[in-house]
């Protein structure tokens, strides 16, 4: 490493004569096993692991192994991928509950006052007024301690709820890749508590009217979600 190769490569080039991975080598070094060798060989210093989320979890719940495997499939409409987008660090508590339907790919939106288990209840519960309740199914989620109100959706509103494993976002891949377009309209450093609803809906409508390969065959289901709420 000092020869500035990263674990990776070093596995790739030595495979056959050490025959160790590099997620060990990665371990190794985290935990001073390797004599000489710190963090600071590593290309980004071992920044890129100091900053992985620090907000609270919690570990019950079902996990995405036992989800059932027609989910993933995306075999039938009512299964949802869902997260928390929300404002700058420090810039304010506002935030965004998102919710991307799994076979559609229908993607929501509702304005949250902060990252508590009590809004994310809320916008669930407003979501279960505006659509019939058979258009929820299932929600996978991470496992922000926002989501420590999964018991009352399974056990009060019908709805199994999946935890993804930890650091593993593309097992939420749907709903991922529709935070990153609603991003385009409102940047990491925007304030979401401030931002319009009025303008928001518009937003998530062109978000949703645009052309994707993938749902050629889910158009007609599209728009009438589309015109449902409207």
């Amino acid at each position: 490493m000092a020869a500035t190769w990263s674990p990776e490569q070093i596995q790739f080039y030595n495979n056959k004569s050490i025959g160790i991975s590099f997620k060990t080598i990665y371990n190794w070094l985290y935990q001073g096993k390797l004599k000489g060798i710190t963090e600071k060989y590593l290309r980004q210093k071992g920044k890129s692991r100091k900053a992985k989320e620090t907000r609270g979890k919690f570990l019950a719940g079902t996990p995405i192994s036992k989800r059932p495997k027609e989910i993933k499939k995306r075999i039938f409409f009512g299964h949802y991928e869902i997260d928390t987008m929300v404002s700058s660090r420090g810039k304010s508590k506002g935030c965004f509950a998102t919710f991307c339907e799994m076979k559609s790919r229908y993607f929501i939106a509702l304005k949250l006052s902060d990252r508590s288990s009590e809004s994310y209840m809320t916008a669930i519960n407003h979501l279960l007024n505006i659509y019939p309740k058979s258009a929820f199914k299932s929600f996978t989620s991470d496992r922000g301690k926002e989501f420590s109100c999964y018991r009352y959706i399974e056990e009060k509103c019908g709805i199994k709820f999946y935890f993804a494993d930890p650091y593993s976002a593309w097992q939420r891949g749907s709903n991922e890749n529709s935070n990153g377009l609603l991003r385009e309209f409102y940047p990491k450093k925007t304030d979401l508590s401030e931002v319009n609803e009025k303008e928001l809906i518009l937003n998530l409508y062109l978000i949703n009217k645009r052309p994707r390969k993938c749902l050629a065959g889910n158009l007609p289901l599209r728009c009438f979600l589309m015109n449902w709420c409207n």
